[in-house]
Parts: C-alpha cells; structure tokens; sequence
C-alpha cells in the first residue's frame, strides 16, 4: 500500500520538516508516540530505502517512509 503525506509550508526560511515518529502516528500507521518510538528503534522503519534508528530524523519532500509493507510518500 502507497500512502502520500502533503508537508504544510514552513512559516519561516527553514525547510518543511516532520520527525518520523510524529509521521508514523499522523499517517495511524501506529497507535501511540510510544509504539512509533518502539517500532523506530527496533530497526522497522526504512527512510529512503536505508532503515533508521532516529526517532525524530527530519522527513522532508521527496522523501519516502517504509513501514511492513506501507510506503509514505512525501510530498
């Protein structure tokens, strides 16, 4: 399953970002900031392609998130 996240434009000069534990509980890919923290560091979670410990690593567009078999598409 493909899902796509719209980042909202940054307020400021900085780049559009969200962490990847707060992507994975907006997209109901989990339950809880818990579970997305537990699910990070158990080496579940792919950003583009590479799995990633970070808890709160910078999604920005253009990047991908890949959770079992769900890929979040951000644009």
């Amino acid at each position: 399953m493909t899902l796509t996240f719209e980042l909202k434009p940054s307020v400021n000069e900085e780049p559009a970002f969200i962490e990847l534990n707060k992507l994975l509980k907006v997209m109901q890919l989990v339950e809880n900031g818990g579970m997305a923290n537990t699910f990070i560091s158990d080496g579940l979670v792919k950003l583009n392609g590479k799995t990633d410990l970070r808890k709160r690593a910078k999604v920005k567009s253009g990047d991908e998130v890949t959770i079992d078999e769900t890929v979040i598409k951000v644009v």
